[in-house]
């Protein structure tokens, strides 16, 4: 009997069944390179595996499904002009390998994403106030732009929302749908998404899904695990919208608006991030300005929000965060204190514990983080 308990052990070890323990974390910013740790989810320990150097401000990077391909915007304007670098990854030695470079169709390209089947990339360009879609090759390549589609308009913060800012382009659960945060024009926008139309994925329509009260500066939009709900948090406002999100029509209600920062300017409370735990159980925001902190919520049943607490991210602007694969750490990348710093999340209250992990990393501002095998 014990030999056989022993078989099925090893046998259990030996088909994966437990989680991984090991993850890469790449870690995106503003400088020339983007750095490759290995991340140890038993301990929070993070070592840094590779540096590749040579591709201007990769302030923000999306992988592929698979581990295999890499992409960063280059976040540039005017004289140098915005552009997307693709890369290879060797998950083996944990290097990337420069495939190519193409324009983005704009200036200052600030978000990336893929959809679901591999094949396109959809870029947000935030001076230019436009989206671009790309084609993947088989090889992981990009090709030139595709489609560009301009936002027009304006909204109330003089300063900030001059002209349309388009800052996330999200695929939706289902790969249906394109959503687009304008910060400028303070609308949510939703587009039809058709991956096998080579020079039109996207079909254009004139009016938002979705407008945000005036000032608010959508920002992130993130969906919960279960493809129920629906969060974007809002940068000028401080305010994060909760929304029931239908899957078949792509359509977003707005059933809660609750604060993510209180201080500081009231018309630029510098919101950030936003991310849910993998067991939807808790929500996370990242605010810069007067707070650099983050803002804990739990998530009911029926997906609004409780707020338990705020965190010091012991550091200045966490631009962006990110929570481990098997939610046991929230990791906090703070661009003006050059460290990005280890939290324990609790799984029962959702609070977050400082480790006393602190990564020394210049300019960080994207983390993203996947599985070493």
């Amino acid at each position: 009997m014990r030999l056989l308990l022993a078989l099925c052990c090893s046998v259990f070890s030996l088909l994966g069944i437990s989680q991984p323990h090991e993850y890469y974390m790449m870690v995106g910013s503003y400088t020339n390179h983007i750095e490759v740790y290995k991340f140890n989810t038993n301990i929070g320990s993070a070592n840094l595996v590779s540096t590749f150097t040579g591709t201007s401000n990769p302030s923000y990077l999306t992988v592929s499904d698979n581990g295999k391909f890499v992409y960063a915007v280059n976040e540039n304007h005017k004289e140098i002009p915005g552009a997307v670098s693709a890369f290879s990854f060797n998950k083996k030695n944990g290097t990337l390998q420069l495939l190519n470079t193409t324009p983005s169709g704009g200036d200052d390209p600030c978000y990336i994403d893929v959809d679901a089947t591999h094949t396109w990339a959809a870029v947000a360009n935030y001076s230019s106030g436009s989206l671009s879609m790309l084609k993947i090759n088989a090889d992981g390549s990009l090709q030139p732009l595709a489609q560009n589609i301009e936002h027009h308009g304006y909204s109330v913060n003089v300063t900030r929302q001059e002209q349309a800012h388009v800052h996330c382009t999200i695929f939706s659960p289902g790969n249906k749908y394109l959503f687009v945060d304008d910060l400028g024009t303070d609308k949510v926008y939703q587009y039809h998404f058709n991956p096998t139309n080579e020079t039109a994925p996207l079909s254009e329509t004139d009016t938002a899904l979705f407008d945000v009260p005036d000032g608010y500066g959508p920002r992130h939009l993130t969906f919960s695990p279960n493809k129920k709900f629906a969060y974007l948090i809002t940068e000028l406002a401080g305010k994060v919208i909760c929304f029931n999100y239908d899957s078949n029509t792509g359509r977003l209600q707005a059933i809660q608006t609750i604060a993510s920062c209180t201080v500081g300017d009231p018309n630029e409370r510098g919101s950030a991030d936003i991310h849910i735990t993998p067991d939807g159980k808790y929500l996370y925001t990242s605010n810069r300005g007067k707070a650099n902190d983050i803002t804990i919520y739990r998530i009911a049943a029926n997906g609004t929000l409780t707020e338990l607490g705020h965190q010091s991210t012991l550091g200045v602007h966490p631009r962006n965060f990110v929570i481990d694969p098997t939610g046991k750490f929230l990791l906090v990348a703070n661009r003006d204190t050059n460290n990005i710093v280890v939290f324990t999340i609790y799984k029962s209250t959702g609070m977050l514990v400082p480790t006393g992990v602190q990564i020394k990393s210049e300019k960080p501002v994207c983390l993203k983080m996947f599985p070493v095998q």
